[in-house]
């Protein structure tokens, strides 16, 4: 006997079957790290460190990664490394220099690259429906830095979208760690220029927080904030990598902890953030020069 389908009982089949597929592909949070990786490994000669790192990525399991000073990379290594830690999309701000990229495991679409008027470039990508602006600003001039501050902002503004993230290596001092930086006159001569010198990375003599304040006031959240202690754990930079490079000792490394890595988000977006990290712990010490930082948002 040849039993009929009921075309309603295949119907309801279809959907709860698809409706069990997305509820196995719907993410409960969403990582975001960022990452400056020093010299792009020495253009890709430290091998094993750069092993390491990529072994370090991806067992934190992100959805989204900004890198900086990708140096010597064209969008093919990029994509070979991201693929490592389960990211199949990418975008390369540039190929010389010291570019920054994007990663995700979502497509991600490139809006704008940045090169005229900034120090490295500003990259600007959608990926999970949020915009994310990936920055390097000057290592060595605080007002060359508040300039590519507020070119920034403005696009931010101009673009007029609720979800945005911030994130990078800035260079520069945020007034919430104004307590300790005051304090530290070891690093503010360390700062302060010589007599000849066309840059400074201190604004009339003093620690220099307009950077940070315009994105503040852009408006976006420092994402570390009640989610870090920043008396003992607010720094990302530099590491014991740097000992013996520079001048550098391990009381010196001590001596000049800064936080210049930071994730900023849209005030929409914020309010959703879980968590925050800064890996500065024994296992990143020797993984580059700066430690890299992460947001966990919920979805």
């Amino acid at each position: 006997m040849i039993q009929r389908k009921n075309p309603l009982l295949s119907a309801l089949l279809f959907v709860l079957i698809t409706l069990g597929g997305f509820a196995q592909n719907e993410k409960e949070t969403l990582k975001v790290m960022s990452y400056n990786i020093w010299n792009g490994f020495e253009w890709g000669k430290d091998t094993e460190r750069k092993a390491n790192c990529i072994e370090w990525i991806k067992s934190k399991k992100p959805d989204v990664v900004a890198l900086q000073e990708l140096c010597g990379y064209d969008e093919q290594m990029l994509k070979e490394d991201a693929l490592k830690w389960g990211h199949q999309y990418v975008q390369l701000l540039k190929t010389e220099g010291y570019p920054t990229g994007l990663t995700s495991n979502r497509p991600v679409e490139l809006v704008e690259r940045k090169l005229d008027s900034f120090w490295h470039g500003m990259l600007h990508c959608k990926t999970y429906g949020i915009d994310f602006y990936v920055v390097h600003l000057s290592p060595a001039d605080a007002k060359f830095r508040l300039r590519e501050a507020k070119m920034i902002v403005q696009d931010i503004q101009k673009n007029q979208s609720d979800n945005y993230v911030i994130l990078g290596d800035f260079n520069a001092n945020s007034p919430f760690d104004a307590y300790a930086l005051e304090k530290n006159n070891g690093l503010r001569e360390k700062y302060r220029p010589k007599s000849d010198a066309k840059h400074s990375n201190l604004l009339n003599g003093n620690f220099d927080y307009s950077v940070i304040g315009q994105f503040l006031a852009c408006p976006a959240v420092d994402l570390a904030l009640n989610k870090v202690d920043m008396v003992t754990q607010g720094y990302t930079y530099p590491t014991p990598g740097l000992v013996g490079k520079y001048n550098n000792t391990d009381k010196s490394i001590v001596a000049n902890r800064v936080r210049i890595d930071y994730i900023f988000a849209s005030p929409n977006l914020a309010n959703t953030c879980k968590a925050f990290n800064i890996f500065n712990q024994q296992e990143t010490h020797g993984l580059s020069d700066h430690y890299p930082v992460m947001a966990e948002f919920g979805l």
